[in-house]
């Protein structure tokens, strides 16, 4: 008998993971923020086939974190731009990447740093409450099932 539970259609995280829980997406993601817009230009960076662009391109389109625009009438082009709700994805694209920075890459190796333009420092990210400012980590808080309200 498996010990394993299985995943609450109630947990957040395994919601997502059904919407961007794949290589392809979060890379897809990254060049958005990045400014690639462009089919063509989205498959030049990724090194991605064009049915798996495509096929992951409209399941982001579907969950509402980019939208299709045309830019050319003929032939028919469009260039994908990310909604209110993919452009506040931004904050888990940073996560990772620091988490990655920290993690996953030797001293010496080349890897990309975000730098804060305002400082000119290399980003340090760190989560904070909203409401006081406080350091967030897994002792300060607690997990309580509840019903989403009004953003």
């Amino acid at each position: 008998m498996s010990s394993e539970q299985p995943v609450s259609a109630s947990c957040p995280i395994s919601r997502l993971l059904d919407i961007a829980g794949e290589r392809w997406s979060f890379l897809i993601l990254r060049d958005l923020f990045n400014g690639v817009r462009r089919f063509d230009g989205l498959q030049k960076n990724l090194g991605i086939s064009k049915k798996v662009l495509s096929q992951r391109l409209r399941r982001l389109v579907e969950a509402g974190l980019l939208s299709r625009v045309p830019y050319q009438e003929r032939p028919p082009r469009f260039e994908y731009r990310l909604t209110a709700k993919g452009r506040d994805f931004f904050p888990v694209l940073v996560a990772m990447l620091s988490w990655s920075n920290r993690w996953l890459f030797n001293q010496g190796e080349q890897t990309t740093e975000l730098t804060h333009l305002e400082c000119g420092h290399p980003l340090d990210a760190k989560l904070v409450c909203g409401h006081c400012n406080g350091a967030v980590t897994p002792a300060r808080i607690k997990a309580i099932d509840t019903i989403k309200r009004e953003q």
